[in-house]
């Protein structure tokens, strides 16, 4: 079974930023009818309604569900397949912001589920080549109850409350369910996370939508979700190392790892019961598997590896991430 790439799925937001056309290549007939404010790139998707599609081989043109249910345990491997069904359950993007995202929230399974939907959502992000001031928000620096966190969001002074990091290419951040935060302007980075799209926005800067609407908050269901505890960072610090693999996150949802390589390797996956995602950040490298087939990775670009893959031969120079269940 081959290695498979997508079709990205390309999403004009109000916040969105100029990187993603050309980091990922796009040519004019591939784009949106405007493209200045391309805020994310899903690249693997199961999410209902915004499902991405096999973009070359024998499978052209099948959804990723429809591919699940197709291959089963090839694919996604047995524990998966039994955990998940017919649903993948990671969604990877690239995102890029030329102004911050609202302040937002997510609600862990639990919750969600109280909340009448199926699960939550973890995520992490792995920085890229972003701007020289770009920021980011990510838990409370201070200790607030959910009554003066709701005074906060109507007296607009939430931000207050919120940890602020000045970021650069590499930095990592892991969001647990529950966490509050936002991309800030100028942010380009890679985004893993739990297949869900409850998204609970809290603040929105009295922002208007291309309508001149204000954009709807969810300050009760957030305040369900939110994790009042209060930690001293939240940023994942890690040795960046070369020709290595540098485990980055590791938590039920999701583990990610980073490479950095610019000598032959061989990813050995023959004991890993699951897919595995490889998410090009930087350079250009050849892979090989067990099977013989070959393809190429590069930054801007991602590729799904069967469960049924023994190993990987990379040769090149690429700075990519691993990701698994």
């Amino acid at each position: 079974m081959k290695p498979l790439k997508f079709n990205a799925i390309l999403k004009e937001t109000i916040w969105g930023g100029s990187k993603l056309i050309p980091f990922k290549h796009i040519t004019n007939n591939q784009q949106p009818s405007s493209n200045t404010q391309i805020g994310e790139s899903w690249e693997i998707s199961g999410v209902p309604g915004h499902e991405t599609t096999v973009a070359e081989g024998e499978y052209k043109g099948l959804s990723l569900n429809q591919l699940v249910a197709l291959l089963g345990e090839q694919l996604v491997g047995k524990k998966n397949l039994e955990r998940f069904s017919t649903e993948f359950p990671l969604l990877i993007k690239f995102i890029n912001a030329s102004q911050d995202l609202s302040i937002q929230v997510h609600p862990n399974d639990e919750v969600a589920q109280r909340q009448g939907y199926e699960r939550g959502k973890s995520e992490m992000w792995y920085l890229m080549k972003s701007d020289a001031e770009a920021k980011l928000y990510c838990g409370l620096k201070n200790q607030i109850t959910p009554e003066e966190y709701k005074q906060m969001v109507d007296n607009d002074t939430i931000c207050d409350a919120l940890a602020r990091y000045e970021v650069s290419e590499g930095d990592v951040f892991f969001l647990p369910a529950g966490r509050i935060h936002t991309i800030g302007t100028g942010c380009f980075l890679v985004e893993i996370q739990q297949t869900s799209d409850v998204t609970w926005r809290i603040y929105d800067y009295k922002r208007r939508d291309k309508d001149g609407n204000y954009r709807p908050l969810h300050t009760q269901q957030a305040a369900e979700s939110i994790d009042f505890n209060v930690l001293d960072d939240y940023q994942t610090h890690y040795q960046p190392q070369k020709n290595q693999r540098v485990e980055l996150v590791a938590c039920p949802h999701f583990i990610t790892a980073l490479y950095d390589l610019d000598q032959p390797m061989t990813l050995d996956y023959s004991q890993l019961d699951s897919f595995v995602v490889l998410i090009g950040v930087e350079g250009h490298a050849k892979f090989t598997d067990n099977e013989g087939n070959t393809f190429t990775l590069e930054a801007g670009e991602t590729v799904l590896i069967p469960a049924v893959t023994q190993n990987l031969q990379v040769e090149g120079t690429l700075r990519f991430l691993e990701t698994y269940v």
